[in-house]
């Protein structure tokens, strides 16, 4: 019988080897392996505090003028434990560990199933939380997305808020796909690019990103109710909550308002463009307070301004969308808007029949076990992680038609 913990190394590195190939959404965004944790290990509820990019004001003229450095920072919660199960039979523990024919075969007949199942529940998870952090969206809600439109607009907005322009990615799904394939029928890119696209129903870049396709894109769902206006409460430059009436249903956590008056502003120059600006509806909202992100900053000494000046009693609240329907969002993105953290578990007393392997920001751990009231060898596979949005500005929602 082949060497357990050669056995359980060869799965451990299978698996990991597998989850680099298949993942669609987690290659794509900024990941993190948590180093603290490596020899004693992690456990649900662990955090992980990351610095947010200092922002600094501008200076006219040779007299300096220091201004207040306030470092922010945003706690990872490394919060979710996901894993597959599995039994093996004696003739499976027999495997040769080093042929390399045997170890594909065994891959393909276990690991490869059992990492899909992983990799599907936790990317649908990242998504739905990224998507659900980022407060701006470019598009017309209703209209199909079937030309360059709406992911040059999704462009122009990561432009306008100074996002690099490399590493740049769209998670879209396959009917949204389908639909800006057919509606375009020529484009500039390399002509392996072009073939593909006819050949498979796929384009792979345009709009200065790199396009997956991805059925675990999130939708939104509207509330029954689109519009209302500011009823008094606080409206200090920092708030991140509005006082309202005229809404006869609570907001739904995702969708997207402007305020009548609130202006975008430039990151860097502060100069207000044409556009509202956005905000995206956090948990808990009511149908008289609003809880927003991100935080309305108006102050024009503040680095972080973020606005064009104070909202006002009675302003409308506009949300994106009819009431009452679907939305699926594809989302275009920096690489550096999202993070994806993971940590080692700890390793149990029977450390020969356990292994972790941990490359390029993914940690996962097996752990070999025998059941001995059923005569049976069974076996784990678990990854802890968690997320965050430390630049969601970094990121752009795409609307269309309604999802039916």
């Amino acid at each position: 019988m082949a060497n357990t913990y050669k056995f359980i190394d060869m799965v451990a590195r299978e698996a990991l080897s597998e989850l680099h190939e298949q993942c669609e959404l987690l290659n794509t965004v900024d990941r993190q392996y948590d180093e603290s944790f490596a020899k004693t290990g992690a456990k649900i509820g662990d955090t992980l505090r990351v610095r947010k990019p200092n922002e600094f004001l501008l200076r006219s003229g040779n007299a300096m003028s220091i201004s207040p450095i306030v470092e922010e920072t945003q706690t990872i919660t490394i919060s979710n434990l996901k894993g597959v199960d599995m039994e093996f039979n004696h003739v499976d523990l027999a495997l040769k560990t080093d042929s390399p024919k045997d170890v594909a075969a065994f891959t393909k007949r276990y690991i490869r199933p059992a990492i899909l199942k992983l990799i599907s529940q936790v990317e649908y998870e990242a998504l739905t939380y990224y998507t659900k952090a980022t407060p701006k969206i470019a598009g017309t809600p209703g209209s199909a997305i079937n030309s360059l439109t709406t992911p040059n607009l999704a462009r122009a907005k990561l432009n306008q808020k100074a996002a690099p322009k490399d590493d740049r990615h769209v998670q879209i799904d396959s009917v949204t796909m389908a639909a800006l394939v057919a509606g375009v029928p020529a484009y500039f890119n390399p002509q392996v690019d072009i073939s593909k696209q006819y050949r498979e129903g796929f384009v792979t870049r345009t709009a200065m990103a790199d396009f997956h396709e991805n059925e675990r894109a999130w939708t939104l769902q509207n509330s029954g109710d689109v519009a209302g206006e500011i009823n008094n409460g606080t409206l200090t430059s920092g708030i991140s909550a509005l006082t309202v009436d005229g809404f006869s249903v609570a907001p739904a956590e995702g969708m997207i308002f402007t305020i009548e008056g609130v202006y975008d502003v430039h990151p860097e120059t502060k100069a207000p463009y044409a556009h509202l600006k956005q905000f995206v509806v956090g948990a808990g909202a009511t149908t008289t307070n609003i809880p927003f992100s991100p935080a309305l900053i108006y102050d024009t000494t503040n680095p972080r301004q973020n606005a064009s000046g104070a909202p006002l009693n009675d302003a409308d609240i506009t949300f994106v969308g009819a009431a009452s329907t679907n939305y699926v969002q594809p989302i275009m993105y920096h690489k550096e808007a999202f993070q994806f953290v993971t940590a080692n578990l700890p390793m149990v007393d029977d450390a020969d029949k356990c292994a972790i392997e941990s490359r390029e920001g993914f940690s996962l751990r097996v752990w070999r076990a025998s059941d001995i009231a059923n005569n049976r060898a069974v076996m784990r596979i678990d990854m802890l992680y968690g997320f965050a949005a430390l630049r969601p500005e970094w990121a752009v929602r795409m609307i269309g038609a309604a999802n039916v």
